[in-house]
């Protein structure tokens, strides 16, 4: 179906790191402030994630630190 894969596509490029909020790479705080999560918590969750399944979750980090565009998220409001 078209009209979902150009929704996936839409939602993946609306993703961004944070450049206000970053402690390594901003990629949780920008996934925690698009999905409007803690962003503490969401950090944690990726931290135990991690220990869980041997690394994977630094892999996909990685890749998306890769490829998601910087972005000053101190003042967005996403709608």
């Amino acid at each position: 179906n078209h009209t979902s894969a150009r929704r996936k596509v839409k939602a993946m490029s609306s993703l961004y790191r944070s450049s206000d909020e970053k402690v390594i790479a901003g990629v949780c705080a920008g996934i925690a402030h698009k999905l409007n999560l803690n962003v503490t918590g969401l950090r944690w969750v990726v931290a135990l994630t991690t220990l869980f399944l041997s690394g994977v979750p630094v892999l996909v980090y990685l890749v998306l630190w890769a490829i998601l565009k910087e972005r000053a998220t101190k003042d967005v409001v996403d709608v």
